[in-house]
């Protein structure tokens, strides 16, 4: 498959990207900076050079593709005024440029809390009412999406073993490891189509935790 990482220089995404890759996939991250190309490239992809925020399309940088992943965000030192333009126009940019060259599939990374914005406190607030928005779009866009949400980010090493539910609200780590691992899982496996999902570290192997959702 040849797969597009929007925000390819992201600690899960690059994750990704040295998985797909080493699964013989193409593996393609769009990033901003040409500095981080050399990063990409000892990952095994290849760094495709974009604006994800300021171009006014991506549709040139998604041609070809089979999938498409949006790992993107505006980081948490970002004002409100970027969250919007990063993780909730960013991820529309996306969506419609999969939408005018025909790519039909679609990862999201969004966030545990997204389900209620209004609950999160002030720091978070924001940046939750982006990805449910972002969410929602994904959802009416009519790709065939799958919406992955992660529990509390870590960088422990990754088990191969999680927790998911398509029953929101539940609170927990998992590490970055591991959902890359899921992202790469999910892009593989069609029965995750049209589902969103939490994702946690857990005691069952990445394969059979799909098959339950």
């Amino acid at each position: 498959m040849d797969i597009l990482v929007a925000g390819g220089h992201g600690k899960v995404a690059l994750r990704l990207l040295r998985l797909l890759a080493a699964r013989g996939h193409t593996a393609r991250g769009l990033v901003r900076s040409p500095a981080h190309a050399a990063d990409l490239t000892a990952a095994g992809a290849v760094p495709v050079l974009g604006d994800l925020e300021n171009d006014e399309t991506l549709d040139a940088y998604v041609k070809g593709a089979d999938a498409v992943v949006f790992a993107a965000g505006a980081g948490p030192g970002s004002g409100p005024e970027r969250k919007r333009t990063v993780d909730l126009g960013g991820a529309v940019k996306l969506a419609d440029a999969a939408r005018a060259t025909g790519v039909r599939r679609y990862v999201m990374v969004s966030s545990i809390g997204a389900d209620r914005p209004e609950s999160a406190g002030e720091s978070m607030r924001e940046y939750l009412v982006a990805k449910t928005e972002a969410d929602e779009y994904v959802r009416a866009s009519g790709l065939d999406y799958t919406i992955v949400r992660p529990g509390s980010l870590t960088d422990d090493p990754g088990t191969g073993l999680v927790k998911v539910s398509t029953q929101l609200g539940s609170r927990g780590p998992v590490p970055r490891d591991d959902v890359a691992a899921v992202l790469a899982a999910v892009l593989t496996t069609p029965a995750t189509i049209g589902k969103t999902f939490e994702l946690f570290a857990g005691d069952t192997p990445i394969h059979e935790a799909l098959a339950t959702l």
